[in-house]
């Protein structure tokens, strides 16, 4: 994994309200519709999407559309590589 991925992905984790979101997907199986993520996290519409893209980009989640729903699923992969880079830094 290059630096600028984890400094994304690092940046990405910096926020409460996107930690929350990750926690909930790993809780619902990885999958969260966007309608059920004002069910737990105290934000506006505007908000939620910004905070959404931001783990988007990071490719920390993955974005399906399901007819007019659009879905979330936990990027399994690119956190596991992520934990391994921190791994590699122990000395």
């Amino acid at each position: 994994m290059d630096v600028r991925k984890v400094e994304r992905i690092s940046k990405a984790l910096s926020d409460p309200s996107r930690i929350a979101m990750l926690q909930q997907l790993a809780q619902k199986e990885n999958c969260l519709y966007c309608h059920e993520i004002s069910d737990f996290v105290d934000l506006s519409q505007p908000s939620i999407s910004h905070h959404v893209k931001q783990l988007s980009d990071a490719d920390l989640i993955l974005v399906e559309k399901e007819g007019r729903q659009v879905k979330y699923k936990l990027n399994k992969t690119v956190l596991d590589e992520y934990v391994a880079f921190l791994n590699g830094l122990k000395i």
